[in-house]
């Protein structure tokens, strides 16, 4: 057999994808991928219904149906604080997935540098690979998971073509302030780089932290190119449906990148989907307050059974250290990846282990996530406490 590419050698499959298999195996309750156990609005499951029959069925533009783009454009408008051309400023992706890997495969060449904040989202090293670019990890230092702004620029300094910038972030959760985001702005500008963002968990950012976009700041949409996705905000993670947007000349030349990646999304989906991107503010304000309340919920779960986490600032992830557990005979010598299967098996609940999330040497943290109903909650909190046990 020929050679493969050496690129497939230097990442794995996703450990995240890999978590929610063996929990769907055991029966375990997930709680590693992150999608809710609840329903789309039930506005957006009629339009579903009614494109099942009325269409449309075949290819919709390639870079997103015409109402579509419009829609995103208004709502989008609103948190840029600009008017966006749905025309020449929006290109609609097969989820927030591809519309990384084509802002990635739009600004980068072989060879170029990426700076990426570690902890990350496990995309983001393995769509620099693929675009021939090279990571550059910042590390972002627990518990506030703030970061070096020394080491930030002398990552640009090495040459870098752009940094990505999740915001919230996925895995910790972390809200980056607006004097951060000019600083890496600034930063990016004085190296002439681009950010590029990935803000889909925009509208779950927790009092008294505010979400602000790196596009909105003063002279940085030309140097942003916006990622995002419909999955988080409307509860339809298996829909795939993402989105860039940024300066003309950019979106040009990535729905070229777009086209020859995936064509296009599904057109009845985008048709379905529109109708959510129509809701008015009061949807976003009860979509905060009900992750508030799981937030507030899990958190306080967390702390009846003696587990150390973080208290994120956005997003639906929480980070537990599992160290005291490692330091039992039974875990001696275990890897937090052994550890997350082990609970699976034994305790009936899915997490992800955290070296999956780190460029550097961690294995003594886990992720878990909210996303899901009061009584899933209450009965994961209820098995998680059997590792209470293991002291006895």
């Amino acid at each position: 057999m020929p050679t493969l590419s050496t690129r497939v050698g230097t990442f794995t499959d996703s450990v995240i994808r890999r978590m929610t298999r063996i929990s769907d195996e055991y029966g375990a309750i997930n709680l590693s991928q992150g999608f809710p156990d609840f329903d789309p609005p039930k506005e957006i499951m009629d339009a579903l219904a009614k494109a099942a029959y009325a269409g449309p069925h075949q290819y919709s533009v390639t870079f997103g149906a015409e109402n579509f783009r419009e829609a995103l454009a208004r709502k989008q408008g609103k948190a840029i604080g600009r008017t966006i051309d749905p025309e020449e400023e929006i290109v609609v992706t097969c989820g927030g997935t591809e519309a990384m890997m084509c802002a990635m495969m739009t600004v980068c060449n072989p060879g170029d540098k990426v700076l990426v904040f570690s902890p990350f989202y496990e995309n983001y090293g393995a769509d620099a690979i693929l675009s021939g670019a090279e990571p550059i990890y910042i590390p972002l230092v627990p518990p506030e998971y703030n970061f070096d702004k020394e080491l930030l620029e002398d990552g640009f300094r090495q040459g870098a073509k752009a940094i990505i910038v999740c915001n919230p972030s996925n895995p910790c959760g972390k809200v980056f302030t607006r004097e951060e985001l000019e600083f890496i702005g600034q930063t990016a500008v004085k190296y002439d780089a681009f950010v590029i963002t990935d803000e889909v968990y925009e509208h779950m950012v927790y009092a008294p932290n505010h979400h602000t976009c790196m596009a909105s700041l003063p002279g940085m949409y030309e140097h942003t190119i916006t990622c995002n996705s419909l999955s988080k905000t409307y509860s339809i993670t298996g829909w795939r449906l993402g989105y860039l947007i940024g300066p003309a000349q950019v979106i040009e030349a990535a729905k070229k990148v777009h086209d020859f990646l995936t064509v296009g999304a599904a057109a009845p989906l985008q048709e379905a989907a529109t109708v959510g991107l129509n809701f008015p503010e009061s949807y976003y304000d009860e979509l905060l307050e009900k992750y508030t309340k799981k937030r507030e919920h899990f958190l306080k779960g967390l702390d009846s059974i003696g587990l150390e986490h973080n208290i994120p600032q956005g997003t639906y992830f929480v980070m537990i250290d599992i160290s005291k557990f490692l330091e039992l005979e039974q875990f001696r010598g275990y890897t937090d990846l052994e550890f997350c299967e082990w609970m699976i098996k034994n305790i009936g609940v899915a997490a992800v282990p955290g070296s999956s999330f780190f460029k550097e040497e961690v294995n003594h943290l886990i992720r878990l996530h909210f996303a899901r109903e009061e009584a899933t909650i209450d009965e994961a909190i209820s098995r998680l406490g059997k590792l209470q046990e293991l002291f006895l």
